[in-house]
């Protein structure tokens, strides 16, 4: 019997190895135009440092390229509809485990932050406790780094580990600038001024997970940041792998969101981003195949399952809690009891502005527990009342966000370098970032589908879209910019799941074959991928 089962193994090994091969073939002319595509954007990212030491740089160069080989061929094996998801799944984890350990300590926008409240979910802790008190609480903060005063940050912030001064001290050098990185994790209690206190607790759990295997095993520590972006990861590509398979349609301009350069680099890391992004972009899906449903099947589990994804989303970001208002756009036809159809919508609707309400008022307060509250200049209040006096103010506001900052926004999707001294975002890959643009242009505006939402939706979800936008630049403006004066600071990771919106507001029209289109627009999706991979070798290494 034992040897009957090995027999079956072998066979099963032997079939998947032979399809392998088999796809490898069928698909060399998209392997070479892979090939080649890389190429031209690795030689794109180089210098003068590249060339004359460039050995880590060509070995990133073999990996990525074999990498996007493997998943080529596996993408062939698996590009039906129903097996799709595994495609994602893979292609996510691949390239996203190598940008994890390439991209240098905490280098992704306030990851030191996000890292000290997962260390701290990872004690078991899920709500941060303030050690201090909020009055004068601007005082206690050295306005230079944003850190709070030698003298008194034993008494105020958040309790977490001596470890995370190693991270704090070692911001986006690699593993090669610095020795310390083979230290074991130091437990010894330590009070750091900031750690996110106001973001939702879920947010932080698979981070927590990697670095609670990080100290089980006693791994050196960096191994708390490395394994906590992988545990990250792990849980995107989960989200976006269920998104591709609960959806009917668009699964391609799905994944392509899911995978530009920008949205691997943050989840990647230890942000919460991560969690924005693919409970986003698994909210749309379940919208898409609420809205295509035809056999009268939504019930009040499947109204509950969107309600509560709209909920946990605006939970990690209050302006997404805006999805809810897609719920209103599902035909009634769909339902099992039409009757009940709209007072299930506007129940649906009021749980979730209940949930953002309340929440607002716990995480709002917190942000003064952070280095934040050092800025004297962000008042919030203050900024309000300068714009009810001022009301040209808000025209200006609005022109500003549709004009300079979408400006920023659609230029950042190949920008995420922090500079060593201070200034965020000094790079521009031109040629990567007009191709990249050119690319997502064609999958969200121009994709073949035969699926094709009425004018009411499309008009919903372009509505849903502004109201996120402007208000989550409405927010920046309270929160972030100096009073009277419109500095947003807002990027294009913000918004990512805003893009999955557009292949529904858009018409689509078959004027290419879908399945074809599909094969090209992978091996594009990939060369980016590598291409993120590269830029971090031949910038950092």
């Amino acid at each position: 019997m034992n040897c009957s089962k090995l027999d079956v193994n072998d066979i099963m090994i032997n079939g998947k190895l032979f399809e392998f091969k088999e796809k490898l073939f069928e698909s060399k002319k998209f392997i070479i135009l892979y090939l080649i595509l890389s190429l031209v954007l690795f030689l794109s990212t180089i210098s003068m440092k590249n060339i004359a030491h460039p050995k880590f740089e060509l070995i990133s160069l073999f990996v990525v390229l074999v990498l996007g080989i493997f998943c080529i061929a596996y993408y062939f094996m698996h590009n039906s509809d129903k097996e799709f998801y595994k495609v994602a799944f893979v292609v996510i984890l691949c390239f996203g485990i190598v940008t994890s350990f390439i991209v240098p300590i905490v280098d992704v926008s306030d990851e030191v932050e996000h890292l000290t409240r997962a260390e701290i979910t990872s004690q078991g802790v899920l709500i941060p406790h303030w050690t201090g008190d909020d009055v004068g609480i601007d005082r206690l903060y050295n306005h230079t780094d944003g850190e709070l005063s030698k003298e008194l940050n034993k008494n105020v912030g958040f309790e977490t580990i001596e470890s995370i001064n190693f991270f704090n001290h070692n911001r986006e050098n690699t593993v090669f600038e610095t020795q310390n990185d083979t230290h074991k994790i130091d437990y010894t209690p330590f009070i750091r001024g900031s750690a996110f206190e106001q973001n939702a607790f879920f947010g932080y759990i698979p981070q927590a997970f990697g670095i609670l295997i990080a100290k089980l095993l006693d791994l050196n520590v960096i191994w708390m940041l490395w394994l906590g972006r992988i545990g990250n990861l792990v849980c995107y590509a989960f989200l976006i792998s269920l998104a591709i398979k609960i959806t009917p349609k668009l699964k391609m301009p799905l994944f392509a969101i899911s995978c530009i350069p920008i949205t691997i680099y943050q989840a990647a890391s230890v942000s919460i981003d991560s969690m924005i992004f693919g409970l986003g972009i698994l909210t749309i899906a379940y919208f898409i195949r609420l809205y295509l449903l035809k056999d009268k099947s939504i019930d009040i589990k499947e109204m509950v399952i969107f309600t509560l994804l709209c909920a946990l989303l605006g939970l990690c970001k209050l302006p997404y809690l805006a999805f809810i208002f897609l719920i209103l756009f599902i035909p009634k036809e769909n339902f099992k009891n039409e009757k009940y159809s709209l007072i299930m919508k506007i129940l649906a609707i009021l749980i979730v502005s209940i949930i953002g309400i309340s929440w607002s008022k716990y995480s709002t307060p917190t942000l003064m527990h952070s280095w934040r509250s050092s800025y004297n200049y962000v008042d919030s209040a203050a900024q309000l009342n300068y714009l009810i006096t001022n009301p040209n103010q808000i025209l200006n506001f609005l022109a500003h966000i549709f004009t300079i900052d979408l400006g920023y926004v659609v230029n950042g999707v190949f920008n995420f370098f922090n500079g060593k001294l201070g200034l965020h975002y000094q790079d521009h890959y031109v040629f990567i970032t007009v191709v990249l643009q050119f690319f997502l242009m064609a999958v969200l505006f121009f994709y073949p589908s035969d699926c094709n939402f009425n004018l009411k939706t499309k008009l919903g979800a372009l509505f849903v879209l502004l109201v996120v936008y402007i208000g989550t630049c409405f927010i920046q403006l309270l929160t972030w910019s100096y009073v009277g004066q419109i500095n947003l600071g807002v990027s294009i990771r913000y918004f990512i799941p805003l893009l999955a919106l557009i292949p529904i507001i858009v018409p689509h029209k078959n004027y290419f074959s879908q399945k074809e289109f599909d094969n090209y627009a992978m091996i594009f999706i990939i060369s980016f991928m590598a291409a993120l991979i590269l830029a971090f070798a031949t910038k950092y290494y």
